[in-house]
């Protein structure tokens, strides 16, 4: 996980003048596109990407200042709404307590989980749709791995730690799995997820932010040393990398041409594919970092 985390902090957390370079060019790149109505599909999308790439390192960008420059967070502590909210029991623990905030965190996402299962069980049941029974299954799994983090969040034995981080590892397997049916369903049907009117750009925005503050969590959680916490953010970038994907099939059917019929469901391919390799690595990871730990403890538990 830690030459992950290098990867993504050199990816996504870069230099200011490189982050003014590349926000400079992603932004241009999609007003143009935009304002000169260019219908291919491939300068479209390659818009896209730039856009998105450029608001993620501008977020991180500022996250950083925001962190690191002692004015900006006085201004913000010194603020009289964050300290209304420091003042409650509730607020103090969690500005103050990790563990509090991320158990949060794996809360908001479980019940959202849990109207997300209902939904598309539903929907599947109703209409006969394996599309939602897929759909219906990878928020089960999604939801029954935040279930399990959020019980055991305050276990403080290093091997019981190890041992729920490995099985959210082969939990992400069987996740993958589901995963791929998506992917398969979305390119042999060509079909993905739909948002109508503004909501596509709402869902954008949420997103972005999800893959950004899952990102900066992963890379912030190495100072914590917690198998846990870091399972937490693994989960939560799995979760995040997902709506990138439903967000570019989105934004596939509502906004490009249909010069290539086969243009959205090789893209949506290419990127499903990406996700699915993505999860894969990760969970292998964690699964064979657990393992190695734990034969650690073992061998020093028999020594002593």
């Amino acid at each position: 996980m830690e030459t992950f985390r290098k990867i993504l902090k050199k990816i996504f957390c870069l230099s200011p003048f490189l982050t003014v370079v590349v926000s400079l060019f992603g932004y241009g790149f999609v007003i143009a596109v935009a304002v000169l109505r260019i219908q291919n599909p491939a300068a479209q999308y390659a818009s896209y990407l730039a856009s998105a790439y450029a608001l993620i390192v501008t977020i991180t960008r500022f996250v950083y200042i925001h962190t690191t420059i002692g004015g900006v967070r006085k201004f913000i502590s010194d603020h009289p709404l964050m300290k209304k909210f420091r003042s409650t029991a509730v607020g103090e623990k969690y500005m103050n307590d990790v563990r509090f905030r991320t158990g949060v965190s794996l809360y908001q996402g479980f019940f959202i989980n849990l109207l997300y299962i209902v939904m598309k069980l539903a929907s599947g049941i109703v209409y006969r749709s394996a599309w939602f029974i897929v759909l219906a299954v990878y928020y089960i799994l999604l939801a029954v791995m935040r279930f399990l983090l959020v019980r055991r969040l305050n276990v403080q034995d290093e091997a019981s730690q190890l041992r729920l981080y490995r099985l959210c590892g082969i939990m992400l397997l069987f996740m993958n799995q589901a995963l791929v049916g998506i992917v398969v369903f979305m390119v042999q049907q060509n079909r993905g997820f739909d948002y109508p009117g503004f909501l596509i750009y709402a869902m954008a925005a949420y997103s972005f932010y999800a893959v950004t503050i899952a990102i900066i969590n992963i890379v912030k959680t190495r100072r914590h040393k917690s198998p846990i916490l870091s399972a937490a953010k693994a989960v939560n970038l799995v979760a995040a990398m997902v709506s990138i994907l439903s967000l570019e099939t989105a934004m596939l059917a509502q906004f490009s041409g249909n010069d290539d019929p086969r243009f959205r469901p090789m893209m949506t391919g290419a990127t499903g594919g990406g996700v699915c390799t993505i999860v894969i690595v990760m969970a292998i990871y964690m699964i064979r970092r657990a393992n190695k730990n734990l034969k650690k403890i073992e061998t020093n538990n028999s020594q002593t």
